[in-house]
């Protein structure tokens, strides 16, 4: 019988596991380096879909403290995402404060019970200020080495519409692909009814191709909050979409011709 790729590397969600990253990863505290190590290695609990970096114990050193030994949460989301506290642990192990020379990070550390990550401290993405793979800063949250997006130009016609209204027509799209999430088409400005949208102060930030702001739409004497972002200046792999516009295909009617024109 065949096997979806899809679904072979999603069965194992419910168990620990982990992968050695092969670069040098550095956290820092107000300016400051307080974790450096090229033997960092990135662990996923149990039923979290996004992994956390882990560096060795050596790596830390006498910043550990008050640890908390902890079980398996009980009461917990089915799923963790990165909204998902880094609190809720679905292993059983030990929680450590790592104290840093500016402050105490409470609970920043975690050590789990399993003897093939026992010598090893998994870190809290937010406790720290911020990241680096090698010289590049990292945003959002570690990158899984077995995800990536692949941004494809494309002739297909896409025609994006929030209630009778056209808001974008465009026959240059490029596509983004990203492991395990909808489609996207970003579109030029020039194919987008700017004079609808509103800058909207919001910003995200995705780990894959860097932070986001925002747009919300006007139309029928209504605003439809935040349904349009762009990326001004990408990470590497999202070079190719900078300073194009993509639409929630979730809140306004997005339909894709697969002809030319």
């Amino acid at each position: 019988m065949a096997i979806s790729m899809d679904e072979a590397t999603m069965s194992d969600l419910g168990s620990l596991r982990w992968v050695d990253m092969r670069r040098r990863v550095r956290a820092s505290v107000a300016g400051r380096t307080v974790v450096d190590s090229a033997e960092a290695i990135q662990v996923w609990e149990p039923d979290r879909v996004v992994g956390s970096y882990a560096v060795p114990r050596a790596a830390i050193g006498l910043a550990l403290s008050a640890p908390s030994p902890v079980s398996a949460a009980v009461r917990r989301p089915p799923i963790l995402t990165p909204d998902d506290e880094f609190s809720i642990h679905t292993c059983a192990g030990t929680v450590w404060d790592i104290t840093t020379p500016d402050r105490v990070l409470p609970g920043a550390g975690f050590t789990p019970d399993d003897p093939d990550l026992a010598d090893h401290v998994v870190l809290e993405w937010d406790a720290f200020d911020e990241w680096r793979e090698e010289e590049q800063m990292v945003v959002a949250h570690p990158r899984d080495p077995f995800k990536r997006i692949d941004c494809l130009r494309s002739s297909r016609h896409v025609v994006v519409r929030a209630g009778d209204q056209v808001i974008a027509d465009s026959r240059r799209p490029t596509v983004l692909l990203e492991t395990y999430l909808p489609v996207r088409h970003y579109l030029p400005r020039e194919d987008v009814r700017m004079d609808l949208l509103i800058p909207s102060e919001t910003v995200t930030a995705c780990a894959y191709k860097g932070r986001a702001t925002y747009w919300s739409v006007s139309v029928d004497d209504a605003v439809v909050p935040d349904i349009a972002w762009t990326y001004t200046d990408p990470l590497t792999d999202g070079g190719p979409v900078r300073d194009l516009i993509c639409f929630y295909d979730e809140r306004v009617d997005v339909t894709v011709d697969a002809s030319t024109g």
